[in-house]
């Protein structure tokens, strides 16, 4: 069952922070599918999630004045529909980005939250026979109806810049493929996503910190690797803790890459989970290995600015359909 919940997961979608302009932009957070067997179609009935990160760069407060911790609720029903041999699913995320400020001072940043457009899609999985499966994903992440600009402000009340998110501008559309090997209590998956918009986009509404746009925005790809293992290390009967290794990354892509820079970074990292039987947890550290955001340091040295995110996450199942009773026994009497 382990891997079924894994498999729940798969979508917990959300917007990425890109607090400065020297991060790739995407929508869709790197790193927020890994550990979750993304191409392993659900058993019929309802599933909850949380996935939450955080993450702190290793740059002077002045280039990056902010920590960032996104929160991804997620509600999934697998439907009972099985066109071609694929279960249908269906999902609905309204996440929420917030900024902290590194700096406690006066002239250091307001903490904030930003409303982050509802995804809401659905997923096509198929079961391949011999562990083995794929998924492919579609939806969209409704900006135009409740996307944030995001403001940022000084502890003293001074205003400093927005918007936050400038993709938020514009609706992201958003496809993807996953393929997954969940045998022997393995769990090797890859997840390529896509995110794509209407770019220039604008911000609806008065702008009193000229925030409306148009905003040249790039599409995006992103990469989810994980390859971990269940073990049963109390002899219980039943494989319990989860181990192995992670991987995940985002690039800029598209023509518009060129206006707005072409960046990706790439973070490598660590997993434990534990099946506690009503529920399953995980928690993942990672750290940028590759990254094209940089800063110049006070000797005038040009170094990275390297991520460090720590990740949690909960996934419940809440409803399956009940088996179908046994047939009685016929008796007949002579």
């Amino acid at each position: 069952m382990m891997k079924n919940w894994l498999a729940a997961g798969a979508f917990a979608l959300t917007a990425g922070m890109t607090a400065t302009a020297a991060q790739a932009q995407t929508t869709t957070v790197p790193g927020e599918q890994v550990g979750l067997a993304t191409g392993a179609p659900l058993p019929e009935g309802v599933y909850a999630l949380n996935t939450f990160v955080y993450r702190s760069p290793d740059a002077p407060t002045v280039v990056s004045p902010v920590d960032v911790a996104v929160n991804i609720p997620v509600l999934v029903w697998a439907t009972p529909w099985v066109p071609l041999g694929g279960r249908i699913e269906l999902l609905v995320a309204p996440p929420t980005v917030f900024a902290f400020g590194r700096s406690s001072g006066p002239t250091g940043i307001k903490d904030l939250s930003i409303n982050v457009g509802t995804f809401v899609g659905g997923i096509w999985a198929f079961d391949l026979g011999g562990n083995f499966g794929v998924s492919v994903l579609g939806g969209v992440y409704l900006n135009d109806l409740n996307g944030d600009r995001g403001v940022l402000v000084q502890n003293n009340g001074a205003f400093v810049g927005a918007p936050v998110l400038t993709q938020l501008a514009s609706n992201t559309y958003r496809a993807g493929i996953a393929a997954s090997y969940t045998g022997d209590n393995w769990n090797i998956t890859a997840n390529l996503t896509g995110n794509f918009y209407d770019s220039p986009g604008r911000f609806d509404g008065n702008n009193t910190f000229g925030t409306r746009g148009p905003f040249v925005i790039s599409d995006s790809l992103n990469l989810d690797l994980t390859a971990t293992k269940k073990f049963d290390l109390f002899n219980e009967g039943k494989a319990k803790f989860e181990f192995g290794a992670i991987g995940y990354g985002t690039v800029n892509v598209g023509s518009n890459a060129n206006i707005v820079g072409r960046q990706g970074r790439f973070a490598l990292g660590g997993l434990v989970g534990y099946d506690f039987g009503l529920f399953t947890a995980q928690a993942y550290v990672a750290r940028d290995v590759v990254t094209q955001a940089r800063f110049v340091d006070a000797t005038g040295r040009s170094r990275d600015i390297e991520n460090t995110e720590g990740w949690f996450r909960i996934i419940v199942p809440l409803y399956s359909p009940a088996p179908a009773p046994a047939p009685a026994p016929i008796v007949r009497k002579y």
